[in-house]
């Protein structure tokens, strides 16, 4: 079997990057097809609609400095994107703490001798710092002290990964909260009028008016009437190779298995599945290198409250180890239509687990009763009030940034590039914490080089450039000439 430049472009996934590939690509004219495992369109990004509640996985806020996203958005939505104020706290230990911090609620909340130990332990870090930063703890302590770190730091970023701060590479903090430290939080509480100057916060962003389902719904629909096709349910079983490229891409479709010849590939898979699908196999060593690369799975519940107004917040950090729960989403404050009805309230509480531990194994009607109780104790909602509930399971939610995964990255990424006709995009597809305007750029990219242009979809949303910050010039350094892997065969 030999790729054909008459066949189509195969796009794997019907996430934001995968879907904004199929839609720049079918623009052009391109022909082109997408499989998708799940019954529907969005990847991480799709709304889950439950009884005619509506609810996201995790919470997508539509923030970029990337004006070819932007407007893409727009195209899709127009005035359905609704813009949003950005307003969340922290929970610890019976208190909230605003978040962005407020020197005034720090304060009350801590007390002044808590205060005290808490700049002696920055002053500490300052002048001996931890160096070399191998991890997120080394990094975090360094630019808030230690008593800050096991404070806010250590009890939810232990429940995310569930593995100790210890093991999390310091790029991954590095790469999410660029820009931030005791000292600008500091200054950032005392900024006459509020505004934030921290570049980890945006104090706004924008939102589907349905959630961020409808926008990926919207993408697809576009894609099928420029010509393309999204097929739902389609397992990916197998890419076929030679020893340049990828010749076909096998699916099973309800039981029966289809060949489809691709010119080209895009793919936003994980990467370790990838790897294990190819055919002929990978090299032992590859296949050893993404075996190596793990994942963190994820869990929603979603409740339906019996009360108007909960909490004013989009969103709650749950950093109090006494309970299990992450983070509580509150829709009805991203889009009032995210609830039929006004009188009753819809949260998301979420639960970071792996695939087969003892919260992925509990039931459904045992995890709503759990999320009940903990809403309870941490006295957001008394449990008399939660009238119903259902549960969304999400594998592969976030890659996770281990010792070693880098190493790893680099030996599947040095194979994979041999493939003049694959190109990987998108948070999975790279093994890389993208948020979805990322993501998106990573597809916009690929399909430029599908064309013959040549960029590094690696350089967007590099270590040194923070997800809300700087977009434009990640896409500017994605344009660098790299060797061109991809030759144009349409247009």
């Amino acid at each position: 079997m030999s790729s054909s430049a008459n066949a189509p472009v195969v796009v794997i996934g019907a996430g934001p990057a995968g879907l904004t590939a199929a839609y720049d690509l079918t623009r052009r004219g391109v022909p082109t097809i997408v499989f998708e495992q799940d019954g529907q369109v969005g990847g991480l990004a799709k709304t889950v609609v439950y009884k005619g509640f509506r609810f996201d996985i995790g919470g997508h806020r539509f923030f970029t400095k990337a004006s070819s996203v932007r407007e893409l958005w727009r195209e899709l939505i127009g005035n359905d994107l609704l813009e949003r104020p950005r307003l969340s706290r922290i929970y610890y230990r019976g208190r909230f703490f605003d978040y962005p911090l407020k020197a005034s609620n720090v304060l009350a909340n801590i007390g002044p001798l808590t205060s005290i130990a808490v700049l002696a332990s920055y002053l500490r870090a300052c002048l001996a710092p931890i160096d070399p930063e191998r991890s997120f703890e080394d990094w975090i302590c360094n630019r808030f002290g230690r008593r800050l770190f096991d404070m806010f730091f250590r009890s939810y970023t232990e429940k995310v990964w569930g593995i100790p701060c210890g093991e999390i590479g310091a790029e991954w903090a590095a790469q999410r909260i660029r820009g931030l430290s005791l000292r600008t939080a500091a200054i950032n509480m005392l900024r006459p009028g509020g505004r934030s100057a921290i570049r980890t916060l945006a104090d706004a962003f924008e939102y589907p008016r349905l959630g961020p389902g409808m926008m990926w719904e919207a993408c697809r629909d576009q894609v099928a009437q420029a010509g393309g096709r999204v097929a739902l349910g389609a397992r990916i079983v197998e890419l076929a190779r030679d020893a340049n490229a990828v010749t076909a891409v096998v699916v099973d479709v309800n039981g029966e298995r289809r060949v489809q010849p691709a010119s080209h590939v895009i793919s936003t898979m994980p990467l370790r599945d990838l790897v294990s699908r190819m055919a002929p196999a990978a090299p032992a060593t590859v296949r050893q290198a993404a075996d190596r690369l793990k994942y963190r799975d994820f869990l929603t519940v979603a409740l339906v409250v019996d009360q108007a107004d909960v909490f004013p917040d989009n969103w709650i950090y749950i950093h109090d180890p006494s309970v299990r729960v992450g983070r509580v989403q509150n829709f009805k404050n991203w889009s009032l239509d995210m609830v039929p009805d006004p009188t009753l309230t819809c949260l998301g509480l979420e639960y970071f687990c792996t695939s087969g531990d003892g919260l992925w194994a509990m039931d459904d009607d045992a995890l709503v009763e759990l999320a009940a109780r903990e809403l309870d104790a941490i006295g957001l909602v008394r449990r008399d009030r939660v009238l119903d509930g259902t549960v969304v399971r999400v594998h592969k939610a976030y890659p996770v940034y281990d010792a070693g995964y880098r190493d790893a990255i680099a030996q599947v990424r040095e194979w994979a590039e041999r493939f003049t006709n694959l190109q990987l995009v998108g948070r999975n597809g790279m093994h890389k914490y993208n948020n979805q305007d990322h993501s998106m750029l990573t597809a916009r990219l690929a399909v430029r080089n599908v064309f013959g242009e040549r960029h590094d979809l690696w350089a967007v949303n590099a270590d040194d450039e923070y997800h809300e910050d700087g977009g434009e010039r990640a896409t500017s350094s994605a344009q660098r000439c790299v060797p061109q892997r991809i030759r144009a065969e349409n247009g």
